[in-house]
């Protein structure tokens, strides 16, 4: 299981020239600026908007799945640990150190020989308002440590009591397959419109 750290760099480099095109084009009520400075993005914000009128500014971590090329899929993960030199560490969604307004969900990502982006859709993601929603499930992070932590060696999918797996979301655990051990709670996209949490932008 080797990481893919650097290409993965190269991709999202590329997906963020084509993401800003998106963005230009049909965020009619905003203006948007990259952000450049490490420290920025480590907290959570690759892209601030800012509405032109109101001139209230909100912070914005793109989240892609570019490991899915020109495939759809109706889920989307959300990290909640994974490794790092053999050490369990919290993932973004429930980080308190992240600055994080809005999620944009990036699926759906079409590309011509990997080389050009053709097609993506966007979904923005409320931060504030999913946790609320998880918490008034019992899905604090305290309540999914409690879940989560004594499974530490469970490789698949876990069935949460407060959600269906079928069209709503559950936990999956990436022991085996991947470098980092994720553990990622699954949602379905059209489950975050229907809780009014998330909106498609395209």
């Amino acid at each position: 299981m080797k990481s893919n750290f650097h290409s993965d760099l190269e991709r999202e480099k590329r997906l963020s020239h084509f993401l800003d095109k998106c963005y230009a084009q049909h965020l009619k009520h905003y203006h948007f600026s990259r952000v450049s400075e490490l420290r920025e993005q480590l907290a959570g914000t690759d892209v601030i908007f800012q509405h032109k009128k109101t001139k209230c500014s909100y912070r914005v971590d793109e989240k892609s799945q570019l490991d899915y090329i020109n495939e759809r899929l109706p889920t989307f993960a959300f990290e909640l640990f994974y490794e790092k030199n053999g050490e369990l560490k919290q993932g973004w969604l429930f980080d308190e150190k992240k600055k994080t307004d809005f999620y944009a969900l990036v699926t759906s990502i079409f590309s011509e020989d990997n080389q050009y982006f053709t097609s993506c859709d966007i979904t923005f993601v409320n931060r504030k308002k999913l946790i609320q929603f998880l918490e008034k499930q019992h899905l604090s992070f305290s309540k999914i440590k409690q879940i989560v932590l004594p499974q530490m060696g469970f490789h698949g999918k876990m069935h949460l009591d407060s959600l269906n797996p079928s069209g709503e979301g559950y936990i999956y655990f990436s022991h085996r397959n991947k470098a980092e051990k994720p553990i990622n709670l699954i949602l379905h996209l059209d489950f975050l419109r229907k809780i009014k949490v998330a909106k498609r932008l395209i």
